[in-house]
C-alpha cells in the first residue's frame, strides 16, 4: 500500500506494538484539529487503503482540506472493518456467497477461494413472532414456532456457519442484532494483521438493516446498506461515497425529572428531520454529554434513519470506556482504545475547540418534555399531554365515512373489573363493539390500544427505560391495575442481559403481574411481527370499521407496519408502554386524566406510578454487571439444543435441493471465464412508465404474500399451504418467490394504464393488462429486453438489494429516469443493469412517451461515452429520438458492468482467470 504523506507509525499498547495511520503525523501538513470526529475515521480510512486506483492521494487531501459549506462533489471509496447482518437480508447474501462456491468449481477455481474477506456476523433476530403472548410459556411457544417456519433457512444458515470463514452466526433466541452489535461484537478498535505487522485502526462497519448507526453510540461510524453493498465489502470490495456535509448537533444542560432517553430521541428526531439532514453525517458534542449514558447516546443514533442522516455518532469519551468495562470487555481491548483514541485525536476533550460543521443545531437537555410520536410517523412528535387530540385529529377522516358519533360515554369500559376512564366531554367514539373475551365483556371503540409492545433495538438496549417500565408495573400492581382485556401485551428484551436484570431486581415479575410477558428475543412488532390480534378482536374491529392503534417502544410506525388490522401507531417509552396499556385507549390524557380505578376503588393517575429519577437510577446501579454480559455472551455463536439439532449439510459447496426458501441463484448461469462488453440495446419494450419518487420498497418484495399474487401461486404450486406462506422478507433466498414480487407493491402505480395501482402493467403485442412478472416472462420468452421509465429520486428507501437483483432477474437491461437515488444507482451498477438518465429538463411526459413505443439505446461504445442515443419507434414507425446520461461514473463501475455484476468481477478474480 502506498503511504503519500508518510503517516506510517507505531503504537506500543500492554507492551504490544500496533503500526497506525497516524492522523497526528498528517496533521502536522494539514489543520484537523477542527475537522468532525466522524470525517477523521474517514480520513484514517482513507490513508490506510491508499493504493493509488481505488484510494489516491488526491481523496486523501480533499478530505483533510474538507470545505464545511460545500456541496458535496469528491467521491471517496470507504472499506468498513467488518460487516453485521441480521436474518432477513443476511440470508441471501449467504446464498449468493454458496452460489460463487458453485460457479468458482465451474470455472475450474476451488470453493475455499470464496470467503469473506472482511468478518461477517449474522444475527438471527427478524424471524420471531408474537404468536402467543401474556403468559409464562409464550417465550418457549414462540420460539418452537420459529424454529418450524424456518426449519430451512437455519439448515442452511447453520451450513454456512461451518463452510465459510470470517462468518459467524448469532443463533435465534439471543438477542437484536444492533444490541447484541453494541454489546458484544463491536471492537471500537480493530486489530488485524496485514503484510507482516499488527495494525491497529476504528472499528468501522456496514450492516445490513437501517438501524446499524446505534453503534455510533459508542463512537463506532457505521451505518445501514444493501445487502449487494455488504457482500461487496464481504468481498474485499471499498463502496464509493461523496464527501458528506457533516451537521453539528450541540447538546447541554440534562434532562428534567421524569423525562426518559425516549422522550429526548423523538425531539431529536423532529429537530433534524425539520433542519434536513438526508445523505449527511450527524455528530453529537457539547457539555450535555457527560450527563448522557452511553445507552442513552445508543438510542440517539440508532434512529438516525428516521431523521434521515447516514449516520448520528458520538465520540469516543470516558463513558464510552466505562460502558466498555460494564459489558465485560477484556481490559486490554479498553485500554487500547483509550491509548488509540487519544494518540489519534478520536478523543472528546470537551476543552478542545470545537468542531467546524456545515451547520450546527443546539438543545438544552432540560427542554425536552415527555413525548410519543404517531399516529404514523416516527418525527411527528407529540407532548403526552397532546396525544388525545392527536389520536382525535387522526380517527376524523380515518371514520369520516362511518356513523355519525354517539353521545355515550366512554367505549372502553370493561366490565367486571378495572376499566380505563375515557373523557365522556370529549369523546368522539362510536358506542363501539361489544366484544366477549376469555370472560370478559367489553365495548372495542375508536382508539383502543390493542397492542401494546416494548421492543426493538431503540429501547431494549437502555436499562434506564427498561427498569423504568419494570418500576411503572411494581406500582401499578400494588394498586390493582393491569393491561386492559383488549390489550395484546409483548416483551421482546434486545438480549439475554435485559432478562437477566429485570429478573434480579424483581421487575420482571413486575411486568408479568400487569400483562407484559417476554415473547421472544428478536425486533417483534417494530417490524411488523406483531402476529395475529386475538380472533374476538379481530372481528370486532371488521364489525365496527374500528381506527384502533397500536404503542409501542420501536422506531417505525408506518402505515400497515406494524399490523395491517392497526390504522394509528404511536412510537413511546417503555414506561409509558405500560401506561397506555392499563389504560387501553388513545382517549385519555395521562398527563391529568386517570389511567383507571385501583383495587382501592379510588382513580389511579399516571404520576401515582411514575418512578423517580434517582428511584432508576438506584435500580440501575445495583442492576447490572460486568458479569451478566460475559455470563450472557460466553458461548454466543453457540446456540440451544434445538439450534444445534437442526440438521446441515457438510462440505464447501451446498447441496442444492428444491427448498422455497433457498435456491441457487441465476446469477452465473452459463457465465465464460472472460468478461463480456457492453452492447448497445435493441428492440427493446417498456415494463414500467413511473412517475417521481418510487422507492426501492415500491420496487422490493415486502411483507405478507397474497395467494392470487404471481408469488403466492408459484408456492401453491410447490405444494405450500398459504397458510405456511410466511413473508417475502423471510423468502429471500429464492430468487422464485422474489422476482414474482419485484414492482409488486400494492400502491405502486404504472402510467401505462389509467390510474391502476399495484404490480401490473401492459403487455404491449397483445394489449392486455397482466402482472409485470407475468408480462416479463412473456417478453422473456420472445427474448425481447426490457426498460424502465421514471421520474425524479428513483429508488430512494430500504429493501436495497432486491430492487436491483429483482429488477434484473426481470429481464430489465437499462433504467431511464430523471435522477437516481445514489446507492440504487450503483446497486443496478453491481447487478449488471444500466442507469440512464434523461438531459436536464426532459422526461418521458415532456417527450411525449406512452410506453407503448420499441426502444434502441445505441452508441455505448462499451461503456465509455458518457451518453447514448435513445430512439423511441411507436407503433405507427414514427421515431423520436433523444440524449440520455450513462451513469457509469468510474473506470471500476464500467469494470463491474462489462463483467456482469459485481459478483462476476469478484468470482472471475477470485478464480484467477482474467480481469481486465
Amino acid at each position: 500500500m502506498l503511504d503519500s504523506f508518510a503517516t506510517r507509525d507505531t503504537l506500543t499498547v500492554n507492551g504490544s506494538q500496533y503500526q497506525i495511520a497516524s492522523l497526528t503525523k498528517l496533521g502536522q501538513r494539514f489543520d484537523l484539529k477542527t475537522l468532525p470526529f466522524s470525517l477523521k475515521i474517514l480520513l484514517e480510512n482513507l490513508l490506510r487503503h491508499e493504493d493509488g486506483v481505488n484510494v489516491t492521494a488526491k481523496e486523501i487531501e480533499a478530505v483533510a482540506n474538507w470545505n464545511a459549506k460545500a456541496e458535496p462533489d469528491t467521491e471517496i471509496a470507504f472499506m468498513p472493518a467488518r460487516v453485521v447482518l441480521q436474518d432477513f437480508t443476511g440470508v441471501p447474501c449467504v446464498v449468493d456467497l454458496a452460489a460463487m462456491r458453485d460457479a468458482v468449481v465451474k470455472l475450474g477455481g476451488d470453493a475455499k477461494q470464496i470467503n469473506p474477506l472482511a468478518p461477517a456476523e449474522l444475527v438471527i433476530d427478524h424471524s420471531v413472532q408474537v404468536d402467543v403472548y401474556g403468559s409464562e410459556s409464550a417465550l418457549e411457544k414462540n420460539v418452537e414456532i420459529e424454529f418450524q417456519r424456518n426449519q430451512e433457512r437455519y439448515a442452511f444458515l447453520r451450513w454456512g456457519q461451518k463452510a465459510f470463514d470470517n462468518f459467524k452466526v448469532v443463533p435465534p433466541r439471543t438477542g437484536i442484532v444492533h444490541q447484541v452489535n453494541l454489546e458484544h461484537l463491536a471492537r471500537v478498535v480493530f486489530t488485524a494483521q496485514k503484510d507482516g505487522a499488527r495494525w491497529a485502526y476504528p472499528d468501522t462497519v456496514f450492516g445490513t438493516d437501517s438501524h446499524t448507526t446505534m453503534i455510533n453510540g459508542i463512537g463506532v461510524l457505521g451505518w445501514g446498506v444493501g445487502g449487494i453493498e455488504a457482500e461487496a465489502a464481504m468481498l474485499g470490495q471499498p463502496s464509493s461515497m461523496l464527501i458528506p456535509q457533516v451537521v453539528g448537533f450541540k447538546l447541554k444542560g440534562k434532562l428534567s425529572e421524569g423525562v426518559t432517553a425516549t422522550d429526548l430521541v423523538l425531539t431529536v428526531t423532529q429537530m433534524l428531520r425539520k433542519l434536513g439532514v438526508v445523505g449527511k453525517f450527524v455528530e453529537f458534542f457539547g457539555s450535555g454529554l457527560k450527563h448522557l449514558a452511553l445507552a442513552d447516546r445508543a438510542t440517539i443514533g440508532n434512529m438516525a434513519p428516521e431523521y434521515g442522516a447516514t449516520c448520528g455518532i458520538f465520540p469516543i469519551d470516558q463513558e464510552a470506556l466505562n460502558y466498555l468495562h460494564l459489558s465485560g470487555r477484556s481490559e486490554e481491548q479498553i485500554r487500547l482504545v483509550e491509548a488509540y483514541a487519544k494518540a489519534q485525536g478520536l478523543w472528546h476533550d470537551e476543552n478542545a475547540a470545537e468542531p467546524r460543521f456545515t451547520t450546527t443545531l443546539e438543545l438544552d437537555l432540560a427542554d425536552v418534555k415527555p413525548s410519543l410520536a404517531g399516529p404514523k410517523r416516527p418525527q411527528d412528535r407529540v407532548l403526552l399531554e397532546g396525544v388525545q387530540k392527536s389520536f382525535q385529529d387522526a380517527v376524523g377522516p380515518l371514520t369520516a365515512n362511518r356513523r355519525p358519533r354517539s353521545e355515550d360515554a366512554s367505549a372502553f369500559i370493561a366490565e367486571g373489573g378495572s376499566a380505563a376512564i375515557g373523557n365522556p366531554a370529549n369523546d368522539i367514539t362510536d358506542t363501539g363493539v361489544r366484544v366477549e373475551k376469555d370472560g370478559a365483556s367489553f365495548k372495542l371503540g375508536d382508539g383502543a390500544v390493542v397492542i401494546a409492545a416494548i421492543t426493538s433495538c431503540t429501547n431494549t438496549s437502555n436499562p434506564s427505560v427498561m427498569l423504568g417500565a419494570g418500576l411503572v408495573a411494581k406500582k401499578a400492581a400494588a394498586k390493582g391495575l393491569k393491561a386492559q382485556p383488549w390489550v395484546k401485551t409483548s416483551i421482546g428484551p434486545g438480549s439475554k442481559v435485559v432478562t437477566d436484570y429485570l429478573e434480579k431486581t424483581g421487575l420482571l415479575k413486575e411486568l408479568e403481574k400487569v400483562g407484559f410477558f417476554i415473547v421472544g428475543y428478536g425486533c417483534t412488532t417494530c417490524i411488523g411481527n406483531s402476529g395475529p390480534l386475538p380472533p374476538e378482536i379481530s372481528k370486532g374491529i371488521a364489525e365496527g370499521d374500528l381506527a384502533v392503534a397500536s404503542v409501542l417502544s420501536g422506531n417505525r410506525n408506518f402505515e400497515g407496519r406494524v399490523h395491517p388490522e392497526v390504522k394509528m401507531n404511536y412510537l413511546a417509552s417503555p414506561p409509558l408502554v405500560v401506561a397506555y396499556a392499563l389504560a387501553g385507549t388513545l382517549d385519555v390524557d395521562l398527563s391529568k386524566d386517570p389511567l383507571g380505578t385501583g383495587s382501592d376503588g379510588k382513580p389511579v393517575y399516571l404520576k401515582d406510578i411514575w418512578p423517580t429519577n434517582q428511584e432508576i437510577s438506584d435500580v440501575v446501579g445495583s442492576a447490572l454487571n460486568p458479569e451478566m454480559f460475559e455470563k450472557s455472551y460466553a458461548d454466543v455463536f453457540k446456540g440451544d439444543t434445538r439450534w444445534n439439532h437442526i440438521a446441515s449439510p457438510d462440505g464447501d459447496v451446498y447441496k442444492w435441493d428444491d427448498s422455497t426458501y433457498i435456491k441457487n441463484p441465476p446469477y452465473f448461469e452459463g457465465m465464460s471465464k472472460e468478461p463480456g462488453t457492453i452492447e448497445d440495446v435493441h428492440g427493446a419494450r417498456v415494463l414500467g412508465l413511473f412517475g417521481d419518487s418510487i422507492t426501492t420498497d415500491h420496487i422490493s418484495p415486502a411483507g405478507s404474500i397474497k395467494k392470487d399474487s404471481p408469488a403466492g401461486r408459484f408456492l401453491i404450486a410447490k405444494g405450500v399451504d398459504p397458510k405456511d406462506f410466511n413473508s417475502y422478507g423471510s423468502r429471500r433466498g429464492n430468487d422464485d418467490v422474489m422476482v414474482r414480487g419485484t414492482f409488486a407493491n400494492i400502491r405502486i402505480k404504472n402510467l401505462m394504464l389509467d390510474g391502476v395501482e399495484g404490480g401490473y402493467t401492459l403487455y404491449v403485442p397483445s394489449g392486455e393488462q397482466m402482472a409485470i412478472y407475468d408480462a416479463a416472462m412473456k417478453y422473456k420468452a420472445d427474448k425481447t429486453p426490457l426498460v424502465v421509465l421514471a421520474g425524479k429520486e428513483y429508488g430512494t428507501g430500504s429493501s436495497r438489494d432486491w430492487a436491483a437483483k429483482g429488477t434484473l432477474l426481470l429481464g430489465v437491461k437499462a433504467v431511464i429516469a430523471e435522477s437516481f437515488e445514489r446507492i440504487h444507482r450503483s446497486n443496478l451498477v453491481g447487478m449488471g443493469v444500466l442507469p440512464l438518465q434523461f438531459e436536464d429538463g426532459q422526461n418521458a411526459q415532456s417527450l411525449g412517451l406512452t410506453g407503448k413505443e420499441t426502444f434502441d439505446i445505441t452508441g455505448l461504445d462499451g461503456g465509455e461515452s458518457k451518453t447514448a442515443k435513445v430512439t423511441a419507434t411507436g407503433a405507427d414507425g414514427k421515431k423520436k429520438e433523444f440524449t440520455v446520461k450513462v451513469l457509469l461514473l468510474t473506470p471500476k463501475e464500467r469494470e463491474f458492468f462489462r463483467h456482469g455484476g459485481i459478483l462476476q468481477y469478484v468470482l472471475r478474480q477470485l478464480a484467477g482467470k482474467n480481469a481486465t
